[in-house]
């Protein structure tokens, strides 16, 4: 399993008025994992953008396990849990040192600039798949699960 851990400290305007992160904000920590999750392992998102595709989410879970607050330090791992032929999910971890404080899973379908779904060129989807935990498997209600 190919993994990317990306480091975020969490600065205060990431926080409510309870100093805990608002659990908005934990979306966008899987987002930013997720994008280097592809520069390290796929291709930059740009280069998808660039030849005409984006990739839409369709899913998003999350099961918040703790808070953290300002001025923690969030390691946020990801991972390629499953891929068909127009869609893949990322699953991840997010840790304060030791802890966890949330599991998720996200759900993207390859699309063009018009919002038209596209399947993945058999190319890419032969590559991304060898890369994720569940093959072609589609995984559903596997949050939390690393494989």
């Amino acid at each position: 399993m190919k993994t990317t851990t990306i480091r975020h400290r969490v600065p205060f305007f990431e926080t409510d008025a309870m100093g805990i992160v608002h659990h908005a904000n934990y979306v966008r920590y899987l987002e930013i994992a997720r994008v280097a999750w592809m520069d390290e392992h796929d291709r930059p998102y740009k280069v998808y953008v660039a030849e005409g595709y984006h990739f839409s989410t369709t899913r998003v879970e999350f099961d918040y396990k703790r808070s953290a607050a300002f001025d923690d330090l969030v390691d946020v791992t990801t991972w390629l849990d499953w891929v068909r032929g127009a869609s893949l999910a990322m699953g991840y971890e997010l840790k304060r040192d030791d802890d966890v404080i949330g599991v998720g899973l996200t759900e993207h379908a390859l699309v063009d600039h018009d919002g038209r779904l596209c399947r993945l060129p058999p190319e890419h989807r032969t590559r991304l798949t060898g890369l994720s935990v569940h093959g072609a498997r589609k995984a559903r209600g596997r949050v939390g699960r690393t494989g």
